[in-house]
Formats: C-alpha cells, sequence, structure tokens
C-alpha cells in the first residue's frame, strides 16, 4: 500500500468529522458542502481501493491475510456513504454527528488497514 495515500484518506477523513462535529455542535444538520466533503474523502477511499486491488493483482502478500486485508478496503470504500445516507434520513445535528462518528471510524480503519498491509515493513 501506497503510505502516503493512507494518511491523505485518514487525514481527509478527521477534518471531514471535525467539520461535521462543528455543524453538529452549531445545531445544523448536513448541508449540500458536507456531502462535497463526503464525496471528496470517498473519492480518496476509492482511488485507495483501486491501489490496494492493483497490489494483490500483482502478487503483493498482505501480512494480515487477503480476505481481512479486502475486507478492510471494503469497509473503508463504504463508511462515509453510509452515514451520508443515514444523515438525509436524520436532518438534525444529528445527522451531522453521526457523519463526524463515521468520518473518525474510517480514520481509524485506515490505522487498521496500514498494519493488516505490514506495517510500512510487509
Amino acid at each position: 500500500m501506497l503510505t502516503p495515500l493512507t494518511v491523505a484518506v485518514a487525514v481527509a477523513a478527521l477534518a471531514l468529522a471535525a467539520w461535521c462535529g462543528f455543524a453538529a455542535y452549531r445545531d445544523q444538520p448536513t448541508k449540500d458542502w458536507h456531502f462535497a466533503g463526503m464525496a471528496v474523502v470517498t473519492a480518496l477511499a476509492l482511488v485507495q481501493l483501486v491501489v490496494g486491488v492493483v497490489q494483490l493483482a500483482r502478487g503483493a502478500k498482505p501480512d494480515g491475510g487477503t480476505v481481512v486485508f479486502v475486507s478492510y478496503l471494503l469497509g473503508v470504500a463504504a463508511c462515509v456513504p453510509a452515514v451520508g445516507f443515514m444523515s438525509l434520513a436524520e436532518r438534525t445535528r444529528w445527522g451531522s454527528a453521526t457523519v463526524a462518528a463515521g468520518a473518525v471510524v474510517m480514520a481509524v480503519l485506515q490505522v487498521r488497514l496500514y498494519d493488516v498491509w505490514g506495517g510500512g515493513h510487509g
């Protein structure tokens, strides 16, 4: 895996979490610009998914196992879209809080994905 991409996805997810968390603090639901931020974070996660699949196709083996690695890749790619849809159903501050929590989960999944790949030494 590309460590800079993993860091970029994690930082973008944390920025989204802070942004949506601030909206929740201000008692605001998710707005159109929040969804634009979610789209950017999701696009980065999809790039990471493609890079991970290409690495596997080239014969690279994650230390933690291929199935676990692919599961984390898919989970990361689905995390923000899932909470984004949930925030549409909850048009209160709690929708923004849900996106913030999901983005934090995505950042944590990046750390785990990095570990499953081999922590930079695999």
